[in-house]
């Protein structure tokens, strides 16, 4: 089941990236060949109507940047300021990862769950007593956004779904780290296509160009053995 999820979640803003992308480059080659003066061309060009793109790829953006901090979370790609958590003992250090981890499922809980109440307020209600047959006759619809005449709840679903998402991910994040101690981390050297020993010997791996200067921490930088003499001059 959450191998599915984690599929959709990845199609959904990989689908949400390239729609958006195919839309901006349309609604651009149809600014600039409406400028063409071209006798029939121009006239049929002028007849698209492609006022609504920019509406839709903010909406689409918006969606993409909520599933897609879920993603992060997931993946562990997500910017953290960790130098002093590592500094810790290994006890300490667990401690501290595991209150961070609930505290960002908290805080998601808390947004989703007020972005839930909005969208309810907004026009979910009506919609959903009016699909069951159950909305009275004075219920009043919500509002629609400007150009796509689209329901806002809709919209604004984003909110509450894609934080609901990010509070699953943190706290499976957590329940993963409790039981191996390991958080998930994102190799950025990692090229896809290329897998591991495939690189022609003495070549490092992307990356790892500067291995040779790091100290085992990979925190602080040194000089390379060839660079001091057995005497210890230059």
């Amino acid at each position: 089941m959450v191998k599915v999820l984690d599929h959709l979640e990845e199609w959904l803003i990989s689908f949400l990236m390239g729609a958006a992308t195919l839309i901006i480059f349309v609604a651009v080659m149809h600014r600039y060949a409406s400028g063409v003066p071209i006798p029939g061309v121009q006239d049929w060009v002028l007849s698209l109507n492609f006022g609504w793109a920019q509406e839709l790829c903010i909406i689409m953006f918006v969606w993409m940047a909520k599933f897609g901090a879920a993603y992060g979370v997931r993946t562990g790609i997500h910017v953290g300021v960790d130098v002093l958590i590592n500094r810790l003992n290994q006890r300490t250090r667990a401690k501290f990862i595991v209150f961070g981890l609930l505290a960002g499922a908290a805080f998601t809980a808390i947004v989703g769950t007020l972005g839930a109440t909005f969208v309810w307020e907004n026009g979910a209600h009506q919609a959903i007593f009016k699909l069951l047959g159950l909305a009275p006759p004075d219920l009043p619809e919500g509002p629609t956004t400007p150009d796509l005449e689209m329901p806002t709840w809709i919209v604004y679903s984003a909110v509450p779904l894609g934080s609901y998402l990010m509070c699953f991910r943190f706290l499976q994040v957590t329940w993963g780290f409790v039981r191996t101690g390991e958080l998930p981390h994102h190799d950025q050297s990692k090229v896809e296509g290329i897998e591991e020993g495939g690189l022609p010997t003495g070549i490092p791996a992307p990356g790892d160009e500067d291995k040779v200067y790091r100290m085992e921490d990979d925190l602080h930088p040194r000089d390379t053995p060839d660079a001091v003499k057995k005497d210890g001059q230059p």
